[in-house]
């Protein structure tokens, strides 16, 4: 396991674990260093995307807020094994993000702790995925432009959609699906742009078929099932977002059965919302991020009163 530098309060390791299917996963942790963590945070990051240099300022932003903060970088992305870019199964994701947490929730330390999951764009998705394969585990969730459904701009046409998909099956990794340049999409901030092409562990190339066809596999299947959505959650959109459908944030608030749901709509802002705007607006946005999870991880809830009679009970 190797450690980084002080970040100045905030203690940061990583580690690789082997999934069911024989795969090194790159994992990382920020952890606050001279007190108990407030609550576990589990941050699912973007496509394309990474885990410890584009979220290391979300996560140490949470840290110093008094939270534990731990990562992973899916199969094909960041310093994970598997062909960059490449989503074979989104669902073996899936498992290998829910192996991982919930091993981390089970140790003895963690037990009596709040557990939240932050997602952003397609780790929108993939919180929503989390929720789905355990209902009641999870404490909350932040959905920061999720991905419920991928923004017409984005998408080819059906003609194109429907051929495709058959060619995914014949030729999964080709990098043939057109679009625009997503980097220059979601990011706000000229000097973010620069930094996410210059990260190797970011994919760049077009997106490949069999990707392109889970993306929108999910996406289409989160948006038709965005009532089953029970848990208390916090969704975040830029009004300006032109990679997710802000329009589907919306419906999602509107017709989620959770009994805990909240709202926030940025005005002018775009889709990264976590590192791809000016300063000022960074800092609207978390301030709402960490005002919702210290409201809720404060008193502890109904999932942590079972748990501690059931100890008692023993």
């Amino acid at each position: 396991m190797a450690q980084a530098p002080d970040l100045g309060g905030v203690k940061y390791e990583e580690d690789y674990i082997v999934n069911s299917r024989g795969l090194k996963l790159f994992t990382c942790k920020w952890i606050p260093e001279n007190q108990e963590p407030k609550a576990l945070i589990f941050l699912c990051h973007g496509y394309a995307m990474e885990c410890s240099i584009t979220m290391n300022s979300t996560a140490t932003r949470l840290v110093k807020a008094g939270f534990a903060v731990y990562g992973i970088d899916y199969e094909g992305h960041g310093k994970s094994a598997g062909l960059q870019g490449l989503v074979k199964r989104f669902d073996d994701v899936v498992d290998d993000c829910s192996d991982h947490f919930t091993t981390i929730c089970e140790k003895k330390e963690n037990k009596g702790k709040m557990r939240y999951l932050l997602g952003e764009s397609m780790g929108g998705a993939m919180c929503l995925l989390l929720h789905r394969k355990k209902p009641d585990y999870w404490d909350g969730a932040v959905l920061v432009a999720p991905m419920c459904k991928i923004a017409d701009d984005m998408k080819p046409s059906p003609i194109v959609i429907s051929i495709l998909t058959r060619l995914s099956t014949i030729i999964p990794t080709w990098k043939i699906i057109p679009g625009q340049d997503i980097i220059d999409l979601a990011f706000k901030e000229p000097e973010i742009r620069k930094q996410v092409r210059a990260n190797p562990y970011c994919y760049k190339g077009k997106t490949r078929l069999r990707t392109g066809y889970e993306l929108l596999r999910i996406s289409t299947d989160i948006e038709k099932r965005l009532q089953e959505v029970s848990l208390p959650f916090l969704v975040l959109h830029g009004e300006e977002d032109r990679v997710t459908d802000k329009a589907v944030s919306q419906q999602l608030h509107e017709v989620a059965s959770s009994t805990d749901k909240t709202i926030k709509m940025y005005p002018e802002m775009w889709h990264g919302l976590l590192y791809g705007e000016p300063q000022q607006n960074l800092d609207i946005v978390y301030a709402d991020i960490i005002s919702w999870l210290e409201k809720r991880s404060t008193f502890g809830n109904s999932r942590l009163e079972r748990e501690h009679k059931h100890e008692n009970d023993r």
